[in-house]
């Protein structure tokens, strides 16, 4: 009868060891598509034993499944939409990760210089030109309509030349390329595409586009079995000098994706 006790409280102990090696962190669709979550998480994997599960969703899909109390990390890309997160109680702690930035995406028969992205988008209202929308509020939807409204424009939701997908980056980006229409993608995704031959960058390289990735800490407040103690030890390594090295010189096509600005 003792033996089998003792065999109980063994399974026991190492099913709940187990557990405790796994951590899962919702991020956005473009850490995932350009492999750099993959690569990096393989390389805590490895230092510290501890598996890493990765959902890849929209930033405000993230952050929902956060709230739900359903992961121990958020790795998004709208600031704005963070500090609301942290400032309810949902986050523990949040850092400033990396960067990279917005790119506005259209068909390669626009010669047009670009000279404020606000004249762009005014111009594609104006004329009615195609334009792909996410619309899944993700990330790059939040920072569509954020571009909307600095042009002054009421974002057009029932118009023809509007099209609201509601995809994750890569897809709306095909759909744009099948098209020919205009689109705003994170230049890191569009660097990683492949089927772009009708597409090219119309607008780059402007303040607004600035894109600013941020790592967060999940409260255990709705959910007491969060692994924030292996959590933790993520969110230090991935601010350390060694996951700088590796987000710095993470490259898809021979052009690095993201930039480290953890300070």
């Amino acid at each position: 009868m003792i033996r089998v006790f003792l065999i109980f409280i063994l399974i026991f102990l190492i099913k709940n060891a187990f557990a405790n090696k796994y951590i899962t962190i919702a991020s956005t669709t473009s850490t995932h598509d350009t492999g750099l979550l993959e690569y990096i998480n393989k390389k805590f994997e490895n230092k510290y034993e501890t598996k890493v599960r990765a959902l890849s969703l929209g930033t405000g899909q993230a952050i929902k499944v956060a709230m739900d109390g359903n992961v121990e990390i958020l790795l998004v890309h709208h600031k704005k939409s963070e500090l609301e997160f942290m400032n309810k109680g949902y986050g523990i702690l949040r850092h400033d990760l990396m960067y990279n930035d917005f790119v506005l995406i259209g068909p390669k028969k626009d010669k047009k210089t670009c000279s404020s992205i606000e004249n762009k988008m005014i111009e594609i209202k104006k004329s009615k030109l195609l334009f792909v929308s996410r619309g899944d509020e993700s990330g790059t939807h939040k920072k569509e309509k954020e571009l909307w409204e600095l042009s002054n424009i009421k974002i057009p939701f029932k118009e023809n030349w509007y099209l609201s997908v509601g995809q994750g980056m890569g897809s709306t980006l095909l759909i744009a390329n099948q098209k020919k229409a205009y689109t705003l993608s994170d230049r890191s995704t569009w660097i990683a595409f492949n089927k772009k031959e009708n597409l090219q960058i119309v607008c780059e390289n402007l303040p607004p586009l600035f894109n600013q990735y941020g790592i967060i800490l999940v409260s255990n407040k709705t959910n007491n079995n969060l692994n924030i103690e292996e959590a933790k030890k993520y969110i230090d390594w991935i601010t350390s000098e060694e996951a700088k090295r590796l987000i710095n010189n993470y490259r898809v096509n021979g052009k690095q994706l993201f930039f480290f600005n953890h300070n």
